[in-house]
């Protein structure tokens, strides 16, 4: 049976350099084969947004919507470590709210950690969440909820001046007590910088290969989202292509009469047709 991983056993593989991977899952089907691939971990990213929903950005997700998700990959996949994205709003308001919401994601869909977005401006509430016993992964970098603010969804840290407030987010969110930090859409230098500064995990989405782990969107890694592709996306399958394939195999053979056939077909016990026949048969 496969081992859950911890925060202690990240650690350890930070110390000895092992990359670990990770992707995003939003149902039971994908986490389940997910664990199987064996998977290091797995965000249910605000994402679903869009890749679930077809919201044009995060800002719409809820958090019954992030519950209910995170509650169907917990059950997926039971051995690996799974964390919760904290949607718009479920922490930007108060520290309290922060960690009342952290919280129903530990009691409601069984997380073994969440994740929020944001640097030195949410530093207060990453320290509350650990303090309140649970795990907070930081994110920095390009940051969808605030993608307003950014002038869209856009790479950041492009200039010395950004890179070096990144990198004094970076330090402020392991001082708060966040056991990990993604870093999305930054160029590799910079990421390299924050990952040999910070003694905690850094992994990129987007941010090259120096991080000590990659995140991928599963449907942007399978081929099934299809309204844009980030430049750092890399599709291992194009799973889209075969979904519609199939639909219209399916369409096509239907409406020819060719499905479903004797095979697709369930049949009654010998002589009951006959009987059934002469039963429903009118009457002279």
């Amino acid at each position: 049976m496969k081992k859950k991983l911890t925060r202690f056993d990240f650690q350890k593989k930070k110390q000895k350099q092992e990359k670990i991977t990770w992707v995003t899952a939003y149902d039971y089907p994908t986490a389940m084969f997910a664990e199987k691939a064996g998977m290091d971990m797995l965000l249910v990213g605000d994402s679903l947004g869009m890749c679930i929903y077809g919201y044009d950005g995060t800002i719409p997700v809820t958090m019954e919507q992030c519950i209910g998700h995170s509650d169907a990959v917990r059950r997926g996949a039971p051995h690996t470590f799974v964390v919760g994205d904290m949607p718009f709003l479920s922490y930007q308001v108060s520290v309290a709210d922060a960690v009342q919401n952290a919280g129903r994601f530990y009691k409601e869909a069984g997380v073994d950690a969440v994740k929020l977005e944001g640097g030195r401006r949410v530093c207060p509430q990453i320290q509350a969440i650990s303090d309140g016993g649970m795990l907070v992964i930081g994110h920095i970098g390009l940051t969808p909820q605030s993608s307003g603010q950014l002038g869209g969804f856009k790479a950041q840290g492009l200039t010395c001046e950004s890179a070096a407030a990144l990198i004094e987010d970076a330090r402020a969110i392991q001082e708060a007590g966040a056991f990990a930090l993604l870093v999305e859409a930054v160029p590799p230098e910079v990421c390299k910088v924050i990952t040999d500064m910070l003694s905690i995990p850094v992994y990129s989405i987007g941010a090259g290969i120096h991080a000590d782990g990659q995140l991928m969107i599963c449907h942007d890694l399978l081929g099934i989202f299809q309204a844009f592709t980030p430049k750092f996306v890399k599709r291992y399958a194009d799973i889209g292509r075969h979904m519609e394939s199939a639909f219209t195999s399916y369409a096509t053979e239907v409406r020819e009469g060719r499905f479903p056939t004797s095979e697709h077909s369930y049949r009654m016990l010998e002589g009951e047709a006959e009987k059934l026949l002469k039963a429903v048969e009118p009457s002279e």
